[in-house]
């Protein structure tokens, strides 16, 4: 396949669908597009941009705006290496969206995951359940309203049931001009 490179591929994607708006920085794109769209644009970026890798697929939640979560997927393309962000907006009314687990299979535990910290369901996909909380659980806990501390757990033999401290973890993040890889969260010094 012989992919345009990713300000061509940008250039058809405003052409073809509706972008919301666009930004790029440190060198990465990010589409914002309308929800209705994005399983049609992901079907496009795979199979016409050549974008065969759906690194994640990610929540947002903007607490006391509206609307209130946004869902973001990091697509990559191995030749010419480029990676590509797409965004749609989701309302706490309409907390869902259609799932790409059948364009990309493995937004299949992404999604999961989005939907058991956030709440945000994924219209069509093939075993919607919780991932990492048990089935019950009433909350979820990235949203911005979880607190801090955690909540306090009736299950007397779970590992967690006292809220924990969170703040100043070991694991941080520091603004700067680096690309994606290289802004990773490392292992901070514990002196």
């Amino acid at each position: 396949m012989n992919a345009p490179n990713l300000k061509a591929a940008i250039v058809v994607i405003d052409g073809r669908f509706k972008v919301l708006k666009k930004t790029e920085f440190r060198g990465e794109m990010t589409l914002h597009v309308e929800r209705t769209a994005i399983k049609e644009l992901a079907r496009f970026c795979r199979d016409e941009l050549g974008f065969t890798y759906l690194v994640d697929v990610s929540g947002v939640d903007h607490f006391g705006d509206e609307p209130r979560f946004e869902i973001v997927y990091e697509l990559y393309r191995f030749e010419p290496g480029e990676y590509l962000r797409l965004k749609i907006s989701v309302s706490e009314d309409e907390l869902e969206a259609p799932t790409v687990s059948d364009i990309w299979p493995t937004a299949d535990w992404h999604e999961r995951e989005a939907f058991d910290m956030f709440g945000i369901k994924f219209t069509g996909h093939p075993d919607l359940r919780r991932i990492l909380m048990w089935d019950g659980y009433p909350f979820f806990p990235l949203r911005k309203d979880f607190p801090l501390a955690g909540k306090p757990s009736e299950m007397p033999d779970v590992a967690f049931t006292k809220p924990a401290p969170l703040a100043g973890g070991p694991f941080v993040t520091v603004p700067s001009t680096a690309t994606t890889k290289d802004r990773e969260p490392r292992s901070r010094s514990m002196d």
